[in-house]
């Protein structure tokens, strides 16, 4: 059957550079706030677009001056603000690679995935270059390092010194497939890998993003995830750096949040679940409507219907929260509003359904193969299951990264060649789901993380999204118990806080509750084991994926 070409969605020119989003916004909207971010000092400093390019543009200015070229790599441990926009906008008009890792992914792998990219470029507050000089191994490929800050005895210009000099911002002639910056997953199923990014692909997803949220001119986006922040300037929109430790957003403040969303009238905002988990309950504890609010994007882990629910309460009229799915690979690949949520999705869910996560998005081709941890030399369209059935989500089009940096295997294993004249490459996202009749993907779990039953495969997620309906549970991990084949399902559960069995009689009643939700419904019926965890382990980036293996491992032990 013939299928549209996704590319033909957002056609991308062949000659674009994503540093121009700040050039034009200069011209258009000189004295437009760009960004506004904590000063340190408990106030706020605030740049326009004019003054944004100046910087970028002496920023670029004085790499160049000291040799940088297009092409080198540079990465980046510079905290969300002003800086660090500046600094990735001359990186990308000189055509050099930023190269933006999360601290949070913990020092031993921060150092590998250095030690793989080889930057020649450092650019870091006074901290990272301490770390830097102990431990000089995973940052001997670099020549130039920059401070941003206060130097001490590490030597090199600092940030300063190279804005010394006034130079416009302008933009090298790079090519649509050009690199632009290579962006690090966050390692929760994983060793962390370089995503590499184009010119093309960063624009392609900019015109997605639009189409998708209806952005508009003028908004005021609240940047808790700072990659977000650098489609502000593309999308005509100031940016917002909230007071928060980015590496750390389950422990964010949420009155400081709040004071940042009402006090710069922010219209729109993208973040990880586990922050609004702090900021919703801290508003209907005090009847607070975040009036200004249009949209709400949250994305980074499986988004309870609950969440979403008590966040539309704190909204104003004609709001709405929003649950993109995608991967760092890949994004957006489908979207979600919180009203179809709360609808006709929430009675499947409540069956054993699935997550639904919605409709491809725009430019999006989307299909499911047979699951196998196999790679596939070639795409072929047998591979694929009839509708209905489970398999590994597969995606294609303009906004699908081809490669992984220096990572020939993990690319081998995760990305496939389209054929018959297709453009671009499939990518394997590891994710199992179903589509349904009316074209709605719905999510069932990582392929790292299905259970091999005497039953056959069992996907985690429809039977947590039972027992997760629960008042007093928090959340809840199915994990295998047994040899592959023969795995028995166990349901670790997370209670709410202050629900935590303390007696072996209370753990009994707990158990009665649960067994009883499990039978109101076929995926969740045959749950027979429980047990009770305090706190979660999660992933670094955005405090809210599980870490399964960690839990599995800590299941087997509480058994033993």
């Amino acid at each position: 059957m013939s299928r549209p070409d996704p590319f033909s969605a957002f056609p991308t020119p062949a000659r674009v550079n994503v540093g121009s989003y700040l050039v034009r916004m200069a011209n258009v909207a000189p004295e437009r706030e760009a960004v506004v971010a904590p000063d340190g000092r408990g106030g706020w400093r605030r740049i326009d677009y004019a003054g944004l390019a100046r910087r970028a543009g002496s920023i670029a200015g004085g790499l160049a001056r000291r040799g940088v070229v297009a092409g080198d790599r540079a990465c980046l441990f510079v905290r969300p603000g002003v800086d660090l926009v500046a600094i990735t906008f001359a990186l990308c008009s000189l055509g050099a690679v930023p190269i933006l890792a999360d601290p949070g992914m913990g020092r031993e792998r921060l150092l590998a995935c250095m030690r793989r990219m080889r930057p020649r470029v450092f650019v870091g507050m006074p901290l990272a270059h301490a770390a830097r000089k102990l431990f000089p191994a995973s940052f001997a490929s670099v020549e130039l390092a920059v401070t941003v800050g206060r130097r001490l005895f590490w030597g090199g210009p600092t940030l300063d010194d190279l804005t010394r000099a006034e130079h416009p911002l302008e933009c090298r002639d790079t090519a649509a497939d050009d690199v632009a910056a290579i962006f690090f997953t966050s390692g929760s199923t994983g060793p962390p890998k370089g995503v590499v990014y184009t010119h093309g692909m960063l624009d392609a997803q900019v015109e997605a993003l639009r189409a998708l949220y209806a952005f508009e001119p003028g908004e005021i986006d609240l940047a808790c995830f700072p990659l977000f922040a650098l489609f502000d300037a593309a999308l005509e929109m100031t940016s917002v750096f909230p007071e928060m430790d980015v590496s750390r957003p389950g422990t964010c403040d949420p009155a400081k949040i709040v004071a940042a969303i009402r006090g710069q009238r922010v219209s729109t905002t993208f973040g990880s679940p586990a922050i609004w988990r702090r900021v919703v309950p801290h508003c209907l504890e005090r009847g607070l409507c975040l009036d200004s609010l249009r949209r709400v994007l949250i994305a980074g882990a499986p988004v309870p219907p609950r969440l979403v629910e008590d966040f539309r309460r704190v909204l104003p009229e004609g709001a709405d929260v929003f649950t993109p799915y995608g991967a760092t690979e890949a994004l957006p690949v489908t979207s979600i509003s919180g009203s179809e949520i709360l609808g006709e999705a929430l009675a499947y869910l409540k069956n054993g359904a699935g997550t639904c996560v919605g409709r491809a998005a725009p430019g999006i081709d989307l299909r499911l193969i047979e699951v196998t941890d196999d790679a596939l030399e070639r795409w072929d369209e047998g591979l694929e299951v009839p509708l209905g059935r489970p398999g590994e989500i597969c995606v294609r089009g303009p906004v699908v990264t081809r490669e992984y940096a220096d990572e020939p295997q993990p690319t081998a294993r995760a990305k496939v060649p389209a054929v018959d004249g297709g453009r671009g490459v499939w990518h394997r996202t590891g994710d199992v789901g179903r589509l349904d009749d009316e074209g709605r993907l719905w999510f069932y779990g990582r392929k790292s993380h299905r259970l091999e039953t005497r039953k056959g495969l069992r996907m985690p997620v429809p039977t947590e999204n039972v027992f997760n309906l629960h008042p007093r549970v928090h959340r809840t991990a199915l994990v295998g118990i047994g040899e592959p084949g023969d795995q028995e399902p166990l349901l670790v559960v997370e209670p709410e806080p202050s629900h935590m069995p303390r007696s072996p009689e209370a753990t009994r009643a707990f158990i009665r509750e649960l067994l009883e939700v499990g039978r109101g419904a076929h995926a969740s019926a045959d749950v027979q084991s429980f047990l009770f965890h305090p706190r979660f382990p999660v992933d670094a980036r955005h405090n809210a994926k599980i870490d399964r293996e960690a839990l599995a491992q800590w299941a087997r032990e509480q058994l033993a």
